[in-house]
């Protein structure tokens, strides 16, 4: 199970507010430092302005980090991904948790995800009336295509999330209590490094789609579309990939031994 492998739970599964408190924990944490270096990089005036895409994708991969152990911390999964969730759910790697605890696990996800996006609005706040372009707005809180073509874009998160799943799952048992997250958040690192030039890399549906809400929801001066358009891509292409990943790894890991 995703979060028994990092040696990090007791065996007992969590109840069901421990799961969803969990994930809006460690969801927010994520939303915070990953949208958050997407706003420094971006924004006007601020000291890591055009710092560059290997600054974003490691922040992005402590983001991982740090929200899997504060998730942990607080009694969760750490998943802080719908695709994660679903993808293991539906590969039968949850045992022992109900509907309610997928509901649970799902909602604490995108309100983590809300609260995490708030903050950062609230982080630099003298910036974004400091920065004209309606589109870095928007991308701090949300992914779009290098070269808008839905269905090449698609496959791009599909096959990122696959990986994601594919290269959790393939951890081994046993490591050192706290190693699994930091082996995901490097897993999370190569993927942003090499995929995530054509569409952003979402691979993960709560931190494309909770952000973009916020986008639309918040006072940001100066904003434009949320780019409604292209929301389904990075919402889409994650849960299939997720589920390719498990099912792939079920076959790799288990019938070709």
């Amino acid at each position: 199970m995703f979060g028994h492998a990092f040696g990090l739970l007791a065996q007992a599964v969590p109840s069901t507010a421990h799961l969803f408190w969990g994930e809006v924990v460690g969801t927010g944490v994520l939303i915070l430092l990953g949208d958050g270096v997407v706003a420094g990089v971006l924004l006007n005036k601020s000291k890591a302005q055009n710092s560059g895409w290997i600054v974003i994708t490691w922040a992005w991969a402590m983001g991982v980090l740090f929200g899997v152990y504060t998730s942990v911390a607080v009694g969760g999964l750490g998943h802080l991904n719908p695709a994660v969730t679903i993808a293991l759910w539906a590969g039968d790697q949850l045992k022992g948790y109900g509907g309610g605890d997928i509901f649970a696990l799902i909602a604490g996800e995108f309100v983590g995800a809300f609260i995490g996006a708030t903050l950062v609005f609230l982080a630099y706040l003298p910036h974004w009336s400091q920065t004209e372009d309606p589109g870095l707005k928007l991308a701090v809180y949300s992914t779009g295509p290098a070269i808008r073509n839905y269905g090449a874009n698609l496959v791009t998160e599909i096959i990122g999330t696959a990986m994601l799943l594919f290269g959790i799952l393939a951890l081994p048992g046993g490591l050192p209590v706290g190693f699994g997250p930091f082996a995901v958040a490097l897993l999370v690192f190569s993927i942003g490094m090499s995929l995530g030039g054509p569409t952003g890399y979402a691979i993960n549906p709560a931190r494309d789609l909770g952000p973009r809400i916020m986008h639309f929801l918040l006072p940001i001066p100066g904003k434009g579309s949320s780019d409604w358009a292209y929301s389904w891509v990075p919402v889409v292409g994650p849960i299939i990939g997720g589920i390719i990943g498990v099912f792939l790894s079920k076959w790799a890991f288990i019938a070709i031994k």
